[in-house]
């Protein structure tokens, strides 16, 4: 058995830790097919948490029950994009009778397009009425999944709330999931025409239990052929702290070290194994992260780094010598960048595991 973990963007992870039933609305709702609550679903939480996988889930599960399903990410044109999927789907299904189960693949957009000018805007809702007609007399419909929501235009985010808002009036089966990060989707909720999507599931993606990262890995490891014990496994789980992504990062690098081992597996191998993956966590997603922030940015996470736990933002402003409102524009900048996070009133925390400890190494250097 090759190693099953992929610790990679897009990649399908063998495990889904903690996530059990977050999709059992948007199940339900594909039997309804127009009108049920799960059909609109936002997902929400911190960077390398698992919403890109749900989102997956999603499609998969969609696909399932023979729904035509429409995968795009929130960069500049992505509302052309999806107008594109749609008239090809109508082009491919509009010529002859269909089954029930049409589709067997997702279509992405692939327009270049990056502006929807008014005109095209009609265009748009002409064809998503005429897909959806075509798939609601088939006794199917259209699944529209969002990523990266934070990234987006507002404005193409207003036109696709307002036609979906069209098509949901009209009883055309319809569903739209989103993913973003949390202050991010926040904010869309706040805005014009996109308020209605307040009506939506939002689900705020956490870390996985422990116990259950865990069992996952004797179970996994027992299907390749390695013994890990019950203890190792628990003390691989607790280094991921439950972060999905770090869960896929030390179980592909304890895969490796079986291997190498010719599947013994020890202390030594386990600590090795949690290393390699924090350090590759620092690389893809911590520095990635950071490589936006200015240097008072840095200067307001320098000043977070010196707690054990939550911050005081009153506490961030006096090592920063700066007054309050120069530490709440930061403050706001980083929820914003999901670096940070509210941690009740008057406190801040990371967003991202590895981040504190990665800002105290670049102290100590």
């Amino acid at each position: 058995m090759q190693n099953p973990f992929r610790p990679t963007a897009g990649a399908t992870p063998p495990i889904v830790v903690s996530r059990e039933g977050l999709l059992r609305e948007f199940g339900y709702g594909l039997t309804i097919r127009s009108g049920a609550p799960g059909l609109l679903t936002i997902f929400t939480g911190a960077r390398g948490v698992g919403k890109t996988v749900m989102l997956g889930a999603a499609e998969d599960l969609a696909q399932e029950q023979g729904w035509l399903v429409i995968s795009e990410t929130a960069t500049p044109g992505f509302m052309a994009r999806i107008g594109e999927a749609m008239r090809r789907a109508l082009a491919e299904l509009g010529d002859g009778p269909i089954g029930r189960r049409i589709t067997g693949v997702t279509l992405a957009g692939f327009g270049v397009t990056t502006q929807l000018p008014p005109e095209e805007q009609v265009s748009w809702r002409d064809a998503g009425e005429q897909l959806l007609r075509l798939l609601d007399d088939h006794r199917t419909g259209l699944t529209i999944t969002v990523d990266e929501v934070h990234a987006a235009d507002r404005s193409e985010i207003a036109a696709l709330a307002a036609n979906v808002q069209h098509f949901i009036r009209d009883g055309l089966p319809i569903a739209l999931l989103f993913a973003g990060l949390p202050a991010a989707v926040s904010d869309l909720l706040n805005e014009g025409v996109a308020t209605f999507l307040r009506r939506a599931d939002r689900i705020d993606l956490h870390s996985a239990s422990i116990e259950e990262t865990a069992d996952s890995y004797v179970r996994l490891f027992a299907e390749g052929g390695h013994h890990l014990s019950p203890e190792l496994a628990r003390a691989a789980a607790e280094g991921t702290g439950g972060y999905p992504f770090l869960i896929q990062l030390v179980g592909y690098s304890l895969w490796q070290e079986a291997e190498a081992g010719n599947g013994d597996l020890d202390d030594a191998a386990v600590a090795r194994a949690i290393a390699a993956a924090r350090r590759r966590n620092e690389r893809t997603v911590i520095e990635a992260a950071l490589s936006t922030a200015t240097a008072r940015d840095m200067d307001f996470l320098i000043a977070m780094a010196q707690d054990d736990a939550a911050s005081e933002v009153g506490d961030i402003g006096r090592r920063m010598s700066a007054r309050p409102s120069l530490v709440g524009k930061y403050r706001a900048r980083l929820i914003d960048a999901g670096l940070i996070e509210p941690a009740g009133y008057g406190r801040v925390e990371f967003a991202i595991p590895g981040l504190a400890d990665y800002l105290r190494a670049y102290i100590s250097r």
